[in-house]
């Protein structure tokens, strides 16, 4: 009994004794470790600053600047376990790395697809931050790119995030790219009215409304649209800036819309609505209609 008392004893005192050898490197490692956290993260943001000071693109500069920093962070852990005397552990982390990284391809198989699809758009981008885009069936601005997702705001206030593998692979429609857009609507005026003036009246509003653009590479112009019912319809193409794509671009077609039909009223052209045509098919020779009078003609008598 006594002799396995003793053996305890001299194990604790033998581990202590090498807990107290290994102090000054279990202290280095941990210095090694806070300073390489330190030193990533001011890294991390001094490369995020002069990519996007070079290439003027806030989401690429953000992933490469997230990218670099844990990068450096890992390897101030090999360092630290180095230093602690620990190489075994660290190589056999990376070892077990190597392995599981099979492992968990298989496992985690849509992460690794958007973190592969976010490196692929860091560099090729049909987007920038605050352009507005269209993903699937999701609208909106686009406000940030991460590891595994995308993030846009939509018009309502909805905050969406996209997978990137789903932004690589999805059709991506972009609005604001070179800043320009071209609405229509369609106007009818009657079919006495006369077409080519009524076309010159709309190009004349057109190029009153100082948030309509044309030049050489954007034309508006008016084409008749239709032999509708009542109406012959015209369809009116027009061009607005897209910087503000949700504002401004819809409140200068509602201008437009109610400067061209108040223009068309002032020059006398009528806009009449559908005409209803109703047939009787039975032997009825008189239709009996009847005129409701109005209320402020019964209070006049």
């Amino acid at each position: 009994m006594n002799d396995q008392v003793t053996s305890v004893n001299d194990s604790f005192l033998n581990f202590y004794d090498s807990m107290i050898d290994q102090l000054p490197k279990i202290g280095l490692a941990i210095l090694i470790i806070v300073l390489g956290i330190l030193l990533a993260s001011w890294i991390g943001r001094f490369a995020r600053r002069r990519i996007s000071a070079q290439t003027e693109d806030p989401l690429m500069s953000r992933f490469l600047g997230q990218s670099i920093k844990y990068i450096l962070i890992i390897i101030s852990i090999m360092l630290a376990l180095n230093a602690a005397g620990l190489g075994g552990i660290a190589t056999g982390i990376l070892t077990a790395a190597g392995a599981g990284a099979v492992v968990l391809g298989f496992a985690f198989k849509d992460i690794g697809e958007n973190f592969i699809a976010g490196i692929i758009l860091a560099f090729n981008r049909p987007f920038d931050v605050n352009d507005t885009v269209e993903i699937g069936e999701v609208f909106g601005k686009v406000k940030t790119m991460e590891f595994r997702y995308t993030k846009l705001k939509t018009f309502d206030g909805k905050d969406v995030y996209i997978p990137n593998s789903d932004v690589l692979t999805e059709p991506v429609t972009n609005y604001t790219e070179d800043g320009f857009f071209r609405w229509n609507f369609i106007i009818g005026i009657a079919y006495e009215d006369n077409i080519e003036g009524a076309k010159d009246t709309v190009m004349k509003t057109l190029r009153n409304e100082p948030n309509v653009i044309e030049d050489e590479e954007h034309e508006n112009f008016v084409i008749e649209d239709e032999l509708a019912t009542s109406t012959v319809n015209l369809k009116v193409f027009f061009w607005v800036d897209t910087k503000d794509f949700r504002r401004m671009a819809l409140i200068t077609k509602g201008n437009v819309v109610r400067n061209v039909k108040e223009a068309l009223e002032d020059a006398g052209y009528y806009m009449p609505a559908d005409i209803q045509e109703i047939k009787l098919y039975g032997g009825e020779k008189e239709f009996p209609v009847r005129i409701a009078e109005r209320l402020d003609d019964k209070a006049k008598q």
